[in-house]
C-alpha cells in the first residue's frame, strides 16, 4: 500500500513534464516563425528613361546612370547627345523622358516652357580653348570678339604666332554655343567655321588643328588643348561661383510635368551628396548650390 502512492506520484509527475514539454513547444512556435518572416523589400524602382540634349552635360549624365545602376539594375537609361536644343524639343514632345539643356527653356523658340520642369543638377564654366601652339593665353574680351567675328584671321594679331586663325564652331542648337555667343561675344554671332556638333569632336579638332581655336566646358579641358582667360580671368571654379569669370551656364535637366517614379529616382540621386561629390565635381562641373550667384533666363545675375 505504501508503493502506491509513489507510484502515482511518479506518474503525475511524468504527465506533468510531458504537458509542460508541449506548452513550451508551443509557446515557442509564434517567436521562431515570426523570426523565419521575411521583411518587406523596398519597391524596386523599375522603367524606361531617355536623357537627350547637351554635349556638354553628358559625361556627367552617363557616369551617373552607371552608377545609379548599381542599385537600380532594373531601370534602363539611355543617354544622347544632338544638343540643348534637341533636348528641349524631344522632352517637350515626349520622344525623352528627360531634356537635358545648357540653357533655359525660356531661351529656346517653339518650346512650352509653361509645361516642362527644371532640374538645376549643376553648373559648367565655358571657355574659349585652342591650339597648344597658338602662343597664347589670355584675350580681352574685344580680341575674342574680332576673331569669332572674323575681323582677326590671323595669330599675330593678338600677341600668338604668325599663323592662321581656324574657327571652330558649334550648331546654333547648342547650348554651349548660345552661352557662349551670349556672355563671352555679347551677342555677336560668329563667323563661318568648322561646325561641329559634339564636344568630344571639338576638343579633337582644335588639338590636332594648328592656328584652331573654339570653345568648350570645363568638363571637357585636358592637356590637349589650351584654355584661355578672357580679359586675364581663368574659368576656375573660384571664379564662377561668383561670376568673376561670366561664361558658365546651368545643366538642367527638364520633364515635362512631374517625373515619373524612375526618372524621379535618377533625378534624386544626382542631387544627392554622394553624386554631386562623387560625380559633378570630380567630373569638373559645380554643383549648383556651391554658387554664390544666381542667373535667371534673361541673363540676370543677382547675389544669393
Amino acid at each position: 500500500m505504501k508503493k502506491i502512492p509513489a507510484l502515482l506520484l511518479a506518474s503525475v509527475l511524468s504527465l506533468g513534464m510531458i504537458l509542460t514539454g508541449c506548452g513550451g513547444g508551443s509557446s515557442n512556435a509564434a517567436p521562431q516563425a515570426s523570426g523565419n518572416k521575411e521583411q518587406p523589400k523596398a519597391a524596386e524602382v523599375s522603367g524606361m528613361i531617355t536623357a537627350v540634349g547637351s554635349t556638354a552635360m553628358q559625361p556627367m549624365i552617363e557616369q551617373a546612370a552607371k552608377k545609379f545602376n548599381e542599385t537600380n539594375p532594373n531601370v534602363q537609361i539611355q543617354v544622347q547627345g544632338g544638343g540643348s536644343g534637341t533636348g528641349l524639343s524631344q522632352v517637350a514632345t515626349g520622344a525623352a523622358t528627360i531634356g537635358n539643356s545648357d540653357i533655359f527653356a525660356e531661351e529656346k523658340s517653339g518650346v512650352p516652357a509653361d509645361q516642362l520642369i527644371d532640374h538645376k543638377v549643376a553648373v559648367v564654366g565655358m571657355a574659349p580653348v585652342a591650339n597648344s601652339e597658338v602662343g597664347v593665353d589670355n584675350l580681352t574680351k574685344q580680341q575674342l570678339i574680332d576673331i569669332f567675328t572674323g575681323k582677326v584671321t590671323n595669330w599675330k594679331d593678338v600677341g600668338g604666332k604668325d599663323q592662321k586663325i581656324t574657327l571652330v564652331n558649334r550648331p546654333k542648337n547648342s547650348g554651349t554655343r548660345a552661352t557662349f555667343v551670349q556672355f563671352a561675344l555679347d551677342g555677336n554671332e560668329e563667323a563661318e567655321g568648322v561646325m561641329e556638333e559634339s564636344s568630344g569632336t571639338v576638343r579633337k579638332i582644335i588639338s590636332e588643328t594648328p592656328g584652331a581655336i573654339g570653345y568648350l566646358g570645363n568638363s571637357y579641358f585636358d592637356d590637349s588643348i589650351k584654355v584661355l582667360s578672357i580679359d586675364g580671368v581663368e574659368p576656375t571654379t573660384e571664379n564662377i561661383i561668383t561670376n568673376a569669370y561670366p561664361v558658365w551656364a546651368y545643366q538642367h535637366m527638364y520633364t515635362k510635368g512631374e517625373p515619373d517614379a524612375a526618372s524621379k529616382a535618377f533625378l534624386d540621386f544626382i542631387m544627392s551628396e554622394e553624386a554631386q561629390k562623387g560625380i559633378v565635381e570630380t567630373m569638373k562641373y559645380i554643383p549648383a548650390s556651391a554658387m554664390k550667384v544666381e542667373r535667371d533666363a534673361t541673363g540676370k545675375v543677382s547675389q544669393k
